[in-house]
């Protein structure tokens, strides 16, 4: 379970910095709104699976609210789920 969060966590944090860097400029610098439509569109279906999967691996791992919302609030700051993710990885060797 923990690798398939941490899988999804990365998967999520990439779309997000596609759409913040890429998709974003796209839009207002470029007049390409289609960009941040479709980006966004995935972006926000892979938040949703991120999301039942945290509550899946906070549920089988019991993790603390703090914990969750710590992991919630990382998904929204750029590059943060990565650090995330490299703590995972020593917390739950395979």
């Amino acid at each position: 379970m923990i690798n398939l969060y941490r899988k999804t966590a990365v998967i999520e944090g990439i779309s997000y910095l596609i759409l913040l860097f890429i998709a974003m400029p796209l839009k207002y610098f470029f007049d390409f709104p289609h960009a941040v439509k479709y980006f966004g569109w995935i972006h926000g279906v892979l938040f949703l699976v991120f999301f039942v999967f945290l509550i899946l691996a906070a549920i089988k791992y019991r993790w603390s609210l703090m914990r969750i919302a710590l992991y919630l609030v990382a998904s929204v700051v750029p590059i943060v789920p990565f650090v995330l993710d490299k703590k995972l990885a020593e917390e739950y060797p395979n």
